[in-house]
């Protein structure tokens, strides 16, 4: 029990930024908060915070410290309110990773939907588009748009998105036509950094799979700097329509090719284990799946080329 306070009061100063702080946030003194947390130091034989007059800071120890006994004292309230027969609400705080251009689009806009019918969840959401290990970088749920490779983890499908060859009008206009996939090599090609087939965009056509060399002459891994690039009239791109819908919608840019379908991928919701799934897990994961039931990018009619 005497381990429980001292956790307790480490993760409320680390969260609160001081140990006045956390002592108000515990219902105790500056000095209480403080003995407990160098006795939980002692504990472990190890500094936890370097203090000065004026703030505190985490050691390299302390980091990995809090990380950790964050996810304790959560899953403690989980279970707390679990138990309790007067209570379904999911509390503690959910880790979320999601790919950084469809996060900030297509999530963020829904995560203050979510907090408020969950009132006791705080979500920490994590934007990169960096493949992270979920039970080593301690993330409860990943948002993955890729086909999946096998693996322990457990995916839901929420959506899918169609990745669409297109270009903006402008750029159509002073460069040679495009009439078949081998033409694509001789254009301007913005690349992604992170398409798994590299250099080589693949395609479904009227004879089935086909693929093509590019050679791009801009690569980027973010997303939204492809669709400026090509909006600006710098070249091709092959982008989810998540992110060129709207544009497509408009006629800023124009589908290319349109007999050769880009690849089409699921948008996932991942998780490591069915097994003692937490509620705010749960919850979570019915959210997106109704959130996304009918994408507004599927709604896009492409405007295709037409010369």
């Amino acid at each position: 029990m005497d381990q429980f306070r001292q956790m307790e009061a480490f993760v409320a100063v680390v969260q609160s930024g001081s140990f006045v702080k956390a002592g108000e946030r515990l219902g105790s003194s500056k000095a209480m908060v403080s003995r407990l947390v160098l006795e939980l130091e002692a504990r472990l034989g190890v500094r936890l915070l370097n203090r000065t007059t004026r703030r505190q800071s985490l050691t390299e120890a302390g980091v990995a410290y809090a990380e950790r006994s964050l996810k304790i004292l959560d899953d403690l309230a989980e279970a707390n309110a679990a138990a309790s027969a007067n209570t379904v609400q999911p509390v503690g705080r959910l880790r979320i990773n999601a790919p950084v251009t469809f996060g900030n689009l297509h999530l963020a806009p829904l995560w203050g939907r979510f907090l408020q019918q969950y009132p006791q969840v705080s979500l920490d959401v994590t934007l990169s588009d960096r493949v992270v290990d979920l039970v080593d970088e301690g993330y409860d749920l990943a948002i993955r748009i890729a086909r999946l490779p096998d693996s322990s983890l457990v995916a839901q499908r929420l959506a899918s998105t169609r990745l669409v060859l297109c270009a903006a009008p402008a750029y159509l206009k002073r460069h040679p036509a495009i009439r078949t996939l081998e033409d694509i090599a001789a254009h301007t090609v913005i690349a992604y950094t992170y398409w798994s087939g590299g250099d080589t965009w693949s395609f479904q056509g009227p004879n089935g799979k086909e693929d093509v060399l590019t050679q791009p002459r801009l690569r980027t891994n973010s997303g939204d700097t492809c669709l400026a690039a090509a909006l600006a009239g710098q070249g091709l791109i092959l982008q989810p329509t998540f992110i060129v819908g709207p544009a497509l919608r408009d006629g800023r840019l124009k589908e290319v090719l349109p007999r050769f379908q880009g690849p089409t991928l699921d948008i996932q919701a991942v998780y490591p284990s069915r097994q003692h799934l937490s509620l705010k897990v749960r919850r979570m994961v019915e959210f997106l799946a109704a959130a996304f039931e009918k994408p507004a990018w599927e709604a896009v009619k492409a405007k295709p080329l037409v010369r």
